[in-house]
């Protein structure tokens, strides 16, 4: 006789799979999930609006008829802080959805804050979350950080040639 699984106690919107497919398909976390063409195009488009904020503030440091090369980097380098805190921001939470998937005891509330337990996952759950972590969330997590270097190493050349200009 074949013996059923024991009810998952914890509540659907706790659960790690359900973080992951919502994340999956929400319109800002899907970013990271998405083909090379898809995940840059918003990236860029973000650098883009953040020169509103930031060209007129390099405009007053370096004025554009006079130091336009000085100009133009401030602001691309300038430009860079709110497309960098955005990649931070889906990198943090696909981390921690990763995190959660990974982990075989799970922490869950019932009702509130002050009646935490933890479910032990079965196998077949454990082992589904964590091929999900190996093919889905850990190669978002390498496209993040490689763009994470590409910004690094396009900051240090705009300072290196700040100094230069």
């Amino acid at each position: 006789m074949k013996r059923s699984a024991p009810r998952c106690p914890v509540p659907a919107e706790q659960l790690p799979i359900r973080e992951y497919e919502e994340m999956r398909e929400s319109w800002f976390y899907s970013w990271g999930a998405r083909d090379l063409r898809g995940y840059a195009l918003p990236v860029v488009v973000v650098w883009g609006l953040s020169w509103l904020i930031s060209g007129p503030i390099a405009a007053v440091s370096f004025s554009p008829t006079h130091f336009l090369n000085k100009f133009l980097m401030s602001a691309a380098l300038g430009a860079l802080v709110i497309p960098l805190l955005t990649l931070l921001q889906l990198y943090v939470g696909w981390s921690h959805v990763g995190n959660r998937l990974q982990i075989r005891d799970l922490p869950y509330e019932e009702s509130g804050w002050y009646d935490g337990q933890i479910w032990t996952k079965p196998d077949d759950i454990f082992k589904r979350d964590r091929i999900i972590v190996d093919y889905q969330i850990k190669p978002i997590l390498l496209r993040l950080r490689k763009t994470f270097g590409i910004m690094l190493g396009c900051l240090l050349f705009g300072i290196a040639s700040l100094s230069v200009f």
